[in-house]
């Protein structure tokens, strides 16, 4: 099955376009450029090794990407949050092809920094089959060089218009993880990374279960 992710993007975009008030739009934008001119946040790479870690899912369960290793690869994927419009496509797109991840005998795991309540909403929301997990204080985010600082025009903007990260987060920082999709070896090495700074630059995931296949 092929996803179609790229194209739910475009068409939201063109909508947000004709609709979102032009300064929300311009500080969205700036605070875009922002990032991607900062030299941080940039993710670990192929052939680094995934740091271990210990979260729980949506009921509280903990998982150990070590010991979920020992089952097979990992597909593991950042996302920022049920709010984000765009999570929620790469998510359910995610879930259309879950059945041919697990056929190639692997495991997908989505972490984002909301609590295990905002996991579980996000589950069940979209009948997700597959592992969500809840990175408070974005711990693990960090290990993986993914955490970056909401600036605070963009913070009073997304307070403006509703948007309260810090309630779904659990705690005030207004930090995020950049959007990062990685293929973990059952070694623990990255066998393939897609890390990019602005969160509409996804790798579609039909075409992550082709680099899945190419594993040996």
């Amino acid at each position: 099955m092929t996803t179609n992710m790229k194209n739910e993007f475009e068409q939201y975009v063109e909508n947000f376009k004709a609709t979102a008030p032009a300064e929300v739009q311009e500080k969205m934008q700036n605070a875009l450029e922002e990032l991607e001119a900062s030299s941080a946040e940039k993710g670990l790479k192929k052939g680094e090794k995934a740091p271990n870690f210990n979260l729980p899912n949506a009921t509280g369960k903990t998982i150990e990407l070590y010991e979920q290793l020992k089952q097979g690869p990992v597909v593991l994927t950042f996302y920022r949050g049920n709010w984000c419009p765009f999570c929620n496509m790469e998510l359910r797109a995610y879930q259309q092809i879950i059945g041919d991840i697990h056929g190639q005998g692997a495991e997908l795991i989505a972490i984002s920094p909301q609590t295990p309540d905002q996991s579980m909403s996000i589950q069940e929301k979209h009948d997700l089959e597959y592992i969500v997990l809840s990175d408070e204080s974005n711990e693990v985010a960090n290990q993986f060089n993914l955490v970056y600082q909401l600036p605070e025009y963009l913070v009073e903007t997304y307070k403006e218009i509703g948007l309260r990260v810090d309630q779904h987060n659990g705690d005030d920082t207004w930090t995020l993880p950049v959007s990062a999709t990685y293929i973990i070896q059952t070694d623990g090495t990255i066998e393939f990374e897609y890390t990019k700074s602005d969160y509409k630059d996804r790798y579609e995931p039909s075409d992550v279960l082709e680099e899945l296949k190419k594993l040996k």
